[in-house]
Order: structure tokens, then sequence, then C-alpha cells
């Protein structure tokens, strides 16, 4: 205890005891939890892409209260909560929702060390959800509003003697509110997770002089072997000058100056290129002079990284890394804790995942409708993942469910202006603060058409924001056609889309296999995933069929896959990992062998019973042989697929078929004999068997029914059942109730 009072003191900071905190007990833990102290958590520097030597951090033990929303600032703060864990969690201390007619209140005092005299001091904030209310020494500083961007006030003019007080006040409407939220819920299950409020991230201050560097803006010329910088200022701006000096390994390889807010041109000579193999950094210093004199230093970093489209030696349209095609493969990642839910009990465990994904084989990450502090990005530059970063989701109107939204053939829903007019606020907020960071290369606005609007000219406005990046508008199903990316969603899948020319056909999600480990749940029930295995064995058969056959959508021009999910998250156990970290479900080195077959070179597949053709069926039993190519279907049924009891979002009613039983038929002509070969099928089927020309290549048992894309399946050595001329495809569906469909097609490689 005395360590921690010490260090306090030398820092200015309160001095509780470390006993009068301690995680709530009774819930799942990570073994980081232990390491936490309460006297400096998460003590890392918190904003690596722009460095000082001199910062406090103001994380700690602080007093809090809880009062109605309306009400005046509480007389007594008798509690204790640390910061910067939300409420909500176990790490706060204090573990209660914060509803939203109430307003939680944070209270603690702070020196400022005399060495920072006669310049300006700012108090920074890494996140608060929702809407925060600052005072300094009773009087306000400023409000934000806005859960996942860090905001800042210069509280210079605010400032006394001594001890100095900061209060900090939230409100947090949660899933009663329109602003962005992600999966966020007062009422969790499934895909819906625990509430956040509150601060949960780090809260620090730092010194700057009166004119000052905000922010810098690196953006990669590859093609051009330079960076164009900008760089932000604040205060008085008249006659400052920039200079920016580029640095390989502390040795000076290029720079420039001009004013602030103007592009500096920094020319790196044969660069060397940042990708998740060579994840190369280079130094990046900044001074801001005035007549000749320094006024303000930082330091910072870049990476020469360029993502764009480009066509393939095949005519297909790939997303290029550094003007190659490069697969991307990497896990959906929510970014979510047993004990500290969005805030992660240490740095180290933020780079713990960062490091698995990598010991996995992966090579990206989509951070799903959540932001992470600073330092995660930077841990994803330095040790090389790429990101696709989604924009958190709000809903269209006030008291809109949670899973709203927007179909995926129909016109995009209308929303409530104020809430657009807020969501595009902290798109753009969010934007702007994660612009550093090389390891982003996909901006992700809407998800499934949660919260879904005005796609084309949203997209359009993130494009503009930031042309150096891709857009994907939507991930999901909800897909408007604009974007730089045509992504599905295929549970467990895997599947693909090309509906134009002229956008990367991606897998935004799939997989999702789920198995529960005994020791390491969340809950003993309710517990959820796509697809249930019970044995370690059933779990990699699965998951290694599912993304051996990523080779077929890898043919046909898939650019990314991103499997459903990193960790188990509180009920949902779709994880690698179990929620607390403790268990890697799956072998490293089968995932790392399993995952680098998919980076070598795909070659090109060819269609060879299109999808969506006219079947021959019947309800009733057919006689024996049925199955076989030189079988009269004559007095069969026609019709066109998909042959489905009523039609879905995204497939247009075929014939119609609503009995427990169907047996259909297709005849095609087969221009070459492929070495390889795969199957679509779209199916609401609770069994059945496929055949080519008589023979069983294909069970249709405990599959995940596909209602909305087609999911693909490698037909391995049936391959060689196929020859030049007439073949039949004839397909045994049962489903007793439920939804009715099927459809399937062919496509493979040639020799």
């Amino acid at each position: 205890m005395k360590k921690h009072i010490l260090f306090a003191l030398l820092l200015g900071l309160p001095c509780a005891p470390a006993q009068t905190w301690k995680p709530v007990p009774g819930g799942l833990t990570t073994k980081w939890a232990a390491q936490v102290d309460p006297a400096d958590p998460l003590p890392e520097y918190p904003r690596p892409q722009m460095t000082r030597k001199e910062w406090r951090s103001l994380n700690g033990l602080w007093s809090y209260a809880v009062a109605p929303k309306d009400a005046l600032r509480p007389d007594r703060f008798a509690d204790s909560i640390l910061v910067p864990f939300p409420i909500e969690s176990a790490l706060s201390g204090v573990r209660r929702p914060l509803k939203p007619e109430e307003r939680l209140w944070y209270r603690r005092t702070f020196q400022v060390p005399a060495a920072w005299k006669g310049r300006r001091v700012l108090v920074h904030f890494g996140a608060v959800d929702w809407h925060a209310s600052v005072f300094v020494n009773g009087r306000p500083a400023g409000e934000h509003k806005g859960g996942y961007t860090p905001f800042s006030f210069d509280v210079t003019p605010l400032l006394g003697t001594g001890d100095q007080e900061l209060v900090v006040s939230v409100t947090d409407p949660t899933d009663s509110g329109t602003q962005p939220r992600g999966k966020q819920t007062r009422e969790p299950s499934g895909i819906w997770y625990t509430s956040v409020s509150g601060i949960w991230q780090t809260v620090w201050m730092e010194p700057v002089p009166e004119a000052s560097v905000a922010a810098l803006r690196p953006v990669s010329d590859v093609d051009g072997s330079r960076l164009n910088l900008t760089v932000v200022t604040r205060g008085p701006a008249e006659g400052l000058r920039v200079q920016a000096v580029a640095l390989d390994g502390g040795r000076e390889v290029g720079s420039a100056s001009g004013s602030p807010g103007g592009t500096l041109a920094l020319a790196i000579p044969s660069p060397r290129l940042w990708s998740p193999e060579s994840p190369a950094l280079y130094g990046l210093r900044v001074t801001l002079s005035r007549a000749g004199t320094a006024v303000d230093e930082v330091d910072g970093y870049f990476a020469m990284r360029k993502i764009s489209l480009g066509k393939d030696e095949h005519g297909r349209t790939r997303i290029l890394l550094n003007n190659r095609p490069y697969f991307q493969l990497g896990p959906l990642d929510q970014g979510w804790w047993p004990d500290g839910l969005y805030t992660a009990p240490a740095d180290e465990a933020l780079r713990s995942d960062i490091e698995t994904m990598k010991k996995f084989g992966f090579n990206m990450a989509r951070k799903h409708v959540k932001v992470e502090p600073a330092r995660w990005y930077h841990h994803c530059d330095r040790l090389g993942l790429l990101v696709w970063q989604d924009i958190p989701n709000g809903n269209l109107q006030p008291q809109a469910p949670n899973n709203l939204r927007v179909s995926a053939n129909g016109p995009d829903a209308q929303r409530d202006p104020q809430s657009a007019a807020q969501f595009e606020a902290e798109m753009k907020e969010m934007m702007e603060a994660l612009q550093p960071f090389p390891s982003i290369v996909v901006w992700v606005p809407f998800n499934e058409g949660w919260g879904q609007y005005d796609t084309a000219r949203v997209a359009r406005a993130v494009k503009q924001a930031d042309p150096s990046r891709l857009v994907d508008a939507p991930s999901g199903w909800a897909d408007r056609g604009v974007g730089d990316i045509c992504d599905i969603h295929v549970y467990t899948g895997p599947g693909i889309e090309v509906r134009d020319r002229n956008r990367a056909a991606v897998l935004g999600e799939f997989g999702g296999i789920s198995m529960p480990v005994e020791g390491h749940l969340w809950g003993s029930d309710r517990n959820w995933g796509y697809a249930l295995r019970q044995t370690p064995d059933e779990l990699y058969a699965n998951y290694a069929r599912i993304v051996s056959t990523l080779r077929g959508p890898l043919a046909l021009g898939l650019s990314a896959a991103i499997y459903t999910q990193i960790t188990d998250v509180e009920s949902e156990i779709n994880g690698l990992l179990t929620y607390d970290r403790a268990v890697e479900k799956y072998d490293a080195a089968r995932l790392r062998a399993l995952h680098a077959g998919l980076y070598e070179p795909a070659p090109a597949a060819e269609k060879i019973l299109p999808e969506a053709g006219e079947w021959r069926f019947t309800t009733a039993a057919p006689g024996a042989g049925w199955e076989a190519a030189g079988y009269k279907d004559d007095a069969w049924e026609k019709g066109r697929g998909v042959l489905q009891s009523a039609a879905t979002d995204l497939f247009a009613a075929g014939a119609r078929w609503d009995t427990p039983e169907i047996w259909a038929r297709r005849s095609f002509d087969a221009s070459f004999v492929p070495v390889r070969l795969w199957l679509t099928l779209v199916h609401g089927l609770e069994s059945g068997e496929v055949y080519l020309n008589g023979e069983k290549v294909f069970d249709i048992a405990g599959l995940r029914p596909s209602r909305r894309h087609y999911t693909h399946f490698d037909l391995g050595p049936h391959a060689s059942l196929l020859h030049p001329g007439k073949n039949v495809i004839a397909i045994h569906g049962r489903q007793p109730n439920g939804w009715h469909g099927l459809d399937a097609g062919l496509y493979g490689v040639a020799k």
C-alpha cells in the first residue's frame, strides 16, 4: 500500500489506498485482471501516433455517484470507481448498469506539475460513452457527444493553485437512443452484449505551448515514393513554420518544410513497403517554429503502404496491396473482455489478441462495430495486421429494435435527421482520429443494414474524406452497388457474389462454428453459435472443410474472407478462443498450415452449370435409378430455381415447392473436364443428397440453411465424374417444415 501512496503523491493523484478497490467477484476474468494496479491502471502512453515527452495519466480511483439525469451535481461522491473501466464492468469495482434516466458523476483531484507553468494544460479523454460534460474547479470546460472518439479541453483558464478538481458527468441512452452504440444493449443475448457507459479509455493531461501541433495526418504515396503530410495546429498561427523529418532507424531519409495546414511532400527514396509479412515503419519528427525558434516538437511514425483495386492476370477485380493482388484472411474481432467489457484489462491483453491472430496465420482483422484505443491500432501497425474498420451503428428511429435492418433488395430506409447528423459527425471524428494508422485499409460505414440509410451518399462522403483507403458500404447483404467492394455474409459458408466487374468481391462474414468449453463460459445456459460442435476434432474438421473450400471462391475472384470470430463474446461461443482468452480451441500450427495454402496464387475457375436454371422436379417418390444420367424425366414438372415455398430478400420466387420432399434434376453440357470442382447450393433443407451422373457426391446433413446466398462446397475427387458433353446433376431434398428452398450450380478449374 505504501508503494501506491508514494506513486500517487509523485504524480499528484488522489491517495486512495489500493484495498479500497477490487474487481466485482463472481464473473469470468482474464489472466490480466490480477495485474491491474488501481494506483496506475493502463499506464502506457495513450497516443502513440503523436508523442510528447511530458504527460500525466489521470487513470486510477475516482469518486463517483449516480443520480437522476436532470438532478444537480450530488453533494457527496462516497464510492470509488476505477477509471478507465466502464461502470458496467467488473474491473470498475462497481458492475451496475447506467439507466437512460440516470446520470453518472465522476470526481477526482489532481495537481499540475510546477514545471508546466507558463504553458497550456490540456485534459484528454480517450473515449466516454456517451454524452460527457467536463468541469474543472466547478466551472465548465466543455462537453462532447460520442462514445468512440477522443476529445480534449484546454483547461488552463480554469486552473487555480494547489489541488484542482476535475468532475465529469455522463448520460447514455444505450438502446433507447439513436446514437452509434454498436452491439450494446441493456438486455444482452445472442449477438448483443452488455451495455457500456461512462469513461472507458485513458484520461490524461499534457502541457503544450501557446501554439502547438494538434494532429499529424500522413498519407503515403507509394507510386511517387513520397509521404504527403498535413500538420494541424492549435493556437495563434501567424508566422508559424513546420519542419518534418522522416527517419529510418534514426537515420534521416527525407524532409520537407512549409506552413501548417498545407501538404508537405517528403521524398522517400527506395521506400521499404509495409505489409503483414514486413511491417516496416518510419519515424517522423515534426517541429513547429516561429521566427526560427522552435516552439513545439512531436514524434510520430508512418508507413509506405498502398491499398487499391486492380485486375489480376485473369481480368478479375482484386484488392491490391502495394500494387499486387493480396488475399486477406482474418477473423471478426468484437473487442470485448469479460472483466473490462469495452476496456482491455492491460495493454498486454490488447497486444496478445493481435499476436494470436498472427500466430494462427491470419493477416487481417475486421474490427466489428467498435473503435479501439489508439494503442490497439499501433500494435497492428507494428506487428503487421491489416484492419477493416467498422463505423459503430445506431438505429433509424428512436425505440427501434436492435435488429432493425433495411431490405436487401429494397430502397434504403429513411433516417431521423438528428440521428443521421449525429452518426455522420461521429463517423467524421472516428476517421480523423484513426487516419494516421497505416494498418487500417478499409472503412465499413454500415453492417448488414443496421441503421443503414442513404448508402450511396454516405459511401461517397467516406471516400472523399479518405481516398487513400477502400470503402465497403455495406458489409453484408444490403448491397446498393456502391463503394469499392461487394460484400456478402454466408453462415456457415463460404460463398461469393460477383455483381459487377469493377468492385472486389469479399466474404465479410462466414463460419461461426461454436464449441462450449466448460469453466470458460460467460453463463451456463443460453450459449449460442451458428453451428454447434461438441469436440475439438469435430470443431477442427468443420473449420478445415469450410476454410479449404475457400479455394473455390478464390478461383472466382474472392479478395478477402472474414471468419466469425476470434473470441467467444458473452453467450456467443463462436470464438477461436474462449472469452477469457485462456483456451485456444484450435491448434495454432494446424490453422497456420491450413491458412498458408490460401495465400498462394489462385487459378481461374469457370462456371460449368450456372445457378437459377431450369429444373425438372417431382414431389412424388420416383422409381429406382432416378438420379442416373439416362433416366427419363420428361413427365416431371419444369421450373426455374430457386425452387422455394416463398421468395426471400435476395431470391425472386422460382417454381413453387412446399411439400416435405423433392427430387430434382438438371441436364447440362460440360465444355471441359475440371481438375477441381465446386458445388454451389442454396437450400432450405433438413437433409438431402446430391448426385453427379448417378454417383452420390455430397450429403446435405447438419448444414445451416442458406436463404440469402449460395454456399460453396468442394467436391474434391468427384471432379472426374464429369465428362465432355451431356451430364446430369440430381438432388433429393427433405424439409418437413419451415422455408423450402433449392438451387445449385457447378464450377471448376480446367487442366
